[in-house]
């Protein structure tokens, strides 16, 4: 692929977000889970009994790092951070054939208690949300309080027939979501942005820079994992976690559309709060950071 300048402008900013976690008192850790399977997250190097616990689980289309170094610096006076990479993503990894967000939130847990973390609280974007549910679901008594960020938990394998998702074919969605060519990288940001960039201005060089340092890893692994999510999924087989929950959703997504943020605060019922980000979209995140950190600061510490 061609590079716009002799170096990759995407390799730039994962040195620079890297540096901003050590700078913020994280360190990068492997934690060997003795089954094939290594995972990589950022830790506090000196956590505090006075701070907090907070897990930060990201969703499909980059790492870690991308996902969450423009959050890092408001959180970490907060809370202890842990911001792992997924099975796949980054530099974690498995042998293990399950691809389910089940298995991902297992690992996550083995990490924690690897890490002597014995209550947290956490905050999942997108997929990151349904692993982030399952470890509700699987430790209740580790997880305090639970924030899922535009993650269609409550969707259903009907749904993607029924219209209710604006790509209704599923090996569409995947050639979106792990995009191998620079107009499939153009529609991501498209479905994820209420306000996208003028992506038709960015030359495909640079793109393709994005795309050979973020989406050239465990192509096939990755596809799997969205494979598996609708697969035989149902909302009459879904727990409802007990932690206190916040559902954060951007009002204009494309990705997984607000209906399905109404459909789990009916499921998990009064123990669950929905707030909707006003014009934004799936990534409410980038879209409007200062008001998602407040929500999030304000539900974490002080409700």
């Amino acid at each position: 692929m061609t590079r716009c300048f002799f170096f990759s402008i995407t390799e730039t900013k994962n040195w620079y977000h890297r540096h901003r976690f050590t700078k913020c008192g994280l360190r990068s850790t492997i934690t060997d889970l003795n089954d094939g399977t290594t995972v990589h997250c950022w830790v506090p190097k000196n956590p505090l009994h006075s701070k907090p616990n907070l897990l930060l689980i990201h969703g499909i289309g980059a790492n870690a790092l991308w996902q969450w170094g423009d959050s890092i610096a408001t959180l970490v006076p907060h809370f202890n951070l842990y911001v792992p990479d997924l099975i796949f993503f980054g530099d974690s990894s498995t042998t293990n054939p399950d691809r389910t967000e089940w298995f991902q939130a297992q690992c996550l847990i083995r990490v924690m208690e690897a890490n002597s973390v014995g209550k947290l609280s956490l905050v999942g974007l997108s997929y990151g949300g349904f692993v982030g549910y399952s470890m509700a679901a699987l430790c209740p008594d580790m997880v305090e309080k639970v924030v899922i960020c535009c993650a269609g938990i409550c969707v259903e394998e009907k749904d993607f027939k029924d219209g209710l998702l604006r790509v209704s074919d599923l090996e569409e969605a995947i050639a979106i979501l792990v995009p191998q060519k620079p107009e499939k990288l153009k529609q991501l940001v498209g479905y994820s942005f209420f306000r996208p960039p003028p992506m038709r201005l960015m030359p495909s060089c640079l793109l393709n820079d994005f795309i050979e340092s973020m989406c050239l890893d465990h192509i096939d692994e990755k596809r799997e994992l969205i494979r598996t999510i609708p697969k035989g999924r149902k909302l009459s087989d879904l727990p409802k976690i007990h932690p206190r929950t916040m559902i954060l959703w951007g009002e204009h997504d494309e990705i997984f559309p607000l209906e399905l943020g109404h459909r789990l605060k009916r499921h998990l019922g009064d123990n669950a709060t929905l707030v909707i980000i006003k014009n934004a979209g799936h990534a409410f995140n980038s879209e409007e950071p200062k008001e998602f950190l407040n929500h999030l600061i304000s539900f974490l510490l002080y409700s």
